[in-house]
């Protein structure tokens, strides 16, 4: 079982955890859901959509505006208690690295701790265990946040994330994480070039063999605009099929921008392996 705050998932649940960005340059939506009411509308719509999990951040995640603590603590702890008050059921997930903004958040009532730049602040995951938040380990092979890959190399980057992720997992549940609480990410695009990205997918049941639950960030990232030669806007079909091996291969979680197509291509992956029934079944049987 995966336990996220108050609600548990078995693990043949596939899960949609659906972005919401308090920036004003975030590289897709572009400022879309900065503002207070604008980003609510997003969450009432997507959690309509099926979305089991919302992810709030409050910092782009590569170079651009400068935002301290202080201002991402502004852009995220109202907003989670606003979200937290209107949707007592959906699991409230916070994008960030910084144990302070962590710790508020908790507070206000988030239910999972996005850390997506791999334990840069070992504090957050001190932060998870004081709240009994869920925690994802994430592979950035130790970038700094908000830096783009400069030349990464690896001698195997799929072997790199197995033996970042769970160590950082591990060193989670020593702190006292809930074992059931932990996800791991390869991180997709960070600190990785294309090809990197790439293997990640092809050989993403190696990171789902370790046993600890698989989270995938893959939607419209640079990996599928380079490898179909796609503008940013024209990478939906390359992130459905990424989401589609990645389903395939069983990750249990996915961070996407687009819930309902997300959806529809897990459910279908689920059906064709056995573990969802067909929503009707009609064809031949009349």
């Amino acid at each position: 079982m995966l336990k996220l705050g108050h609600r548990t998932f078995s693990d043949s649940d596939l899960l949609v955890m659906a972005i919401v960005n308090r920036t004003r340059d975030s590289f897709y939506d572009r400022g879309a859901t900065y503002a207070h009411d604008k980003a609510l509308d997003r969450v009432r719509a997507v959690v309509a959509e099926g979305a089991e999990i919302v992810d709030i951040g409050g910092v782009k995640a590569g170079p651009g505006e400068v935002v301290d603590v202080a201002e991402e603590i502004r852009r995220t702890v109202p907003f989670v208690a606003a979200v937290r008050s209107e949707f007592p059921d959906v699991v409230i997930s916070v994008d960030t690295w910084r144990a302070e903004v962590g710790r508020e958040v908790c507070r206000a009532g988030a239910d999972l701790l996005n850390d997506a730049w791999g334990g840069f602040d070992p504090a957050l995951a001190e932060v998870a265990a004081e709240h009994d938040a869920a925690l994802v380990c994430t592979h950035t092979n130790g970038a700094t946040p908000r830096t783009p890959p400069h030349r990464p190399s690896y001698d195997d980057v799929v072997a790199a994330a197995i033996r970042d992720t769970v160590g950082l997992a591990e060193r989670a549940v020593s702190l006292g994480v809930g074992r059931d609480s932990l996800l791991i990410d390869p991180a997709h695009d960070f600190d990785k070039n294309t090809w990197h990205s790439l293997e990640l997918t092809r050989r993403l049941d190696e990171m789902v063999a370790t046993g600890w639950p698989v989270l995938v960030s893959l939607s419209h990232k640079d990996f599928v605009g380079e490898t179909l030669d796609a503008s940013l806007d024209e990478r939906l079909v390359g992130t459905l099929a990424a989401t589609a091996v990645s389903a395939w291969h069983g990750a249990q979680v996915y961070r996407v921008h687009d819930v309902t197509p997300t959806r529809q291509v897990l459910d279908m992956v689920a059906s064709i392996r056995g573990t969802r029934p067909p929503a009707r079944v009609v064809r031949g049987l009349a």
